[in-house]
């Protein structure tokens, strides 16, 4: 018996139909699915101390359960001492188990424990469907010792769906369990 995670499951048997009920969709491939999970942390002072980037993907890894690439920047810029090619920050990419099992600890665990938490804004949509939430300290993931991090930083969370359009996306992620500030 093959493991499926428990938000992939209530995707499948409760969230198509409330879906499809909501905007009438013709058939099932209509309706939009979560297709990728995208985690990015710049780490700007790497520049003077290399050492960032190496504490980056560690947390990265601890978080995700996968290995972070590193980012380099695209062009030189003086006044920050940056080349091009140099290290500024480390992403990873979730697809399939590992997305839905971030997914649902980021619902159930680490968003909880942020403090005075009353939701995640609802503007983080870029039009196409896709939302972006910034978290500005790592150490609500409980994967993350606190006595052993070196800074504490945030992260950009970036959640890519194949909804047409933001309300669509929006339905979705309500769907999944993100809880959105209500206006």
């Amino acid at each position: 018996m093959e493991y499926t995670p428990r938000l992939k499951e209530v995707y499948k048997s409760t969230i198509i139909k409330a879906l499809t009920n909501e905007y009438g969709y013709k058939n099932v491939m209509q309706v939009p699915k979560l297709q990728k999970i995208v985690i990015s942390k710049g780490v700007g002072a790497a520049i003077a101390d290399k050492k960032l980037i190496e504490y980056a993907v560690e947390e990265l890894t601890n978080i995700t359960g996968q290995k972070p690439v590193s980012t380099l920047s695209k062009k030189d810029v003086a006044a920050f001492k940056l080349r091009k090619g140099m290290p500024v920050g480390v992403k990873v990419t979730l697809r399939a188990t590992k997305m839905y099992e971030f997914l649902d600890r980021l619902v159930t665990t680490a968003l909880p424990r942020v403090r005075d938490f009353n939701g995640i804004k609802a503007s983080g949509f870029d039009g196409r469907g896709n939302y972006n939430l910034g978290i500005t300290e790592q150490i609500i993931f409980p994967e993350i010792n606190i006595d052993k991090i070196y800074k504490i930083g945030g992260m950009d969370i970036t959640f890519v769906t194949s909804a047409a359009t933001d309300k669509e996306a929006k339905s979705l992620l309500t769907q999944l369990g993100l809880p959105f500030k209500k206006n």
